[in-house]
């Protein structure tokens, strides 16, 4: 026997029509993506050490850390390109990351002459530990990082067109490309670093997003197949609404798992997380107002052809 759950985001039977915003939707996101791509020129991506090779000193002060005294004495040994970030909760631990130098030799005396500086602000602090990254090594991962993202969207292509249709593989692949390039211009804004870890984090988002538009999709097969002669803009909606309940509680599930991340993962993984909490709201909702939306305007002739002759793989 099966009982209801106690808690649902909405009611059974909603009937609300998604559809009619399929114009605003189109055009925000639109709007959005071709803002972050602009971002992506001007001002760019904060580059990580993993993408632009330098030293990264991992910094303890004795007392909560003097940016601004920091910086000057930075400045003033020679090291103006050294950036400094906060990490831990305690406000004594700091970042260091300064440039590629010409070589192995030019790269310790930038090492020796930022610990000099940190001396003479914060006497007794501990450099605890030492990150180096060649500049072409660091041309290579990025090199490669790019080759993952392309690489997965291929595969998704693939995959949704094996699994359903190409109507549905293209309006999938265009919505994960205008997700990607929005999260890319939310790292803009936020300075997030751009390293190995926000590229996981891309392609986590990238997953999570196709199994929620697959997900729709899927209903909205079934339904061309159980609702023949209903027009194609009411079926989209009654899928929609259908499987409102599972998309919300997945996306608030990973969202509330996500958020202490965000909060309290400290430098190594805030990064990680905030990148996941923003695809989360944005792949959800692409899912109901740019997916869904492409499905209508691909055709409804189209669709009711291809639903009439399903693969029998995907059976």
């Amino acid at each position: 026997m099966f009982y209801r759950p106690m808690f649902r985001f909405v009611p059974d039977g909603t009937k609300i029509r998604f559809m009619n915003g399929r114009f605003a939707g189109l055009i925000v996101s639109a709007v959005l993506s071709t803002a972050s791509i602009i971002l992506f020129f001007a001002p760019g991506l904060n580059l990580g050490l993993d993408f632009r090779g330098g030293v990264v000193l991992q910094v303890q002060t004795p007392q909560t850390a003097n940016f601004p005294a920091l910086r000057a004495a930075l400045a003033e040994a020679g090291l103006k390109d050294a950036a400094l970030q906060t990490f831990g909760s305690g406000g004594n631990g700091v970042l260091i990351s300064l440039e590629s130098r010409d070589s192995a030799a030019a790269t310790q005396t930038s090492i020796q002459e930022a610990e000099t500086a940190l001396n003479q602000v914060a006497p007794g602090s501990k450099i605890l530990s030492t990150q180096a990254i060649g500049a072409a090594v660091s041309q290579q991962l990025f090199a490669q990082g790019l080759e993952a993202l392309g690489l997965s969207f291929v595969m998704i292509l693939a995959y949704i067109w094996f699994r359903f249709e190409w109507q549905f593989a293209v309006g999938a692949v265009a919505t994960l490309v205008l997700d990607t390039t929005k999260t890319i211009g939310f790292m803009v804004l936020t300075r997030i670093p751009f390293d190995l870890v926000t590229i996981a984090a891309i392609l986590t988002i990238i997953g999570y997003s196709t199994n929620d538009k697959v997900v729709v999709y899927d209903r909205v097969r079934e339904n061309l197949r159980k609702y023949k002669s209903m027009p194609l803009r009411e079926l989209i909606d009654l899928s929609i609404n259908e499987t409102l309940n599972r998309t919300l509680g997945t996306s608030g599930t990973v969202f509330l798992a996500a958020l202490p991340l965000a909060l309290f993962g400290g430098n190594a993984l805030s990064g990680f997380a905030w990148i996941m909490l923003f695809g989360i709201v944005v792949g959800t909702s692409s899912s109901i107002f740019i997916a869904a939306p492409i499905l209508l305007f691909l055709g409804e002739h189209r669709l009711r052809r291809s639903a009439a002759m399903p693969k029998t793989a995907t059976s």
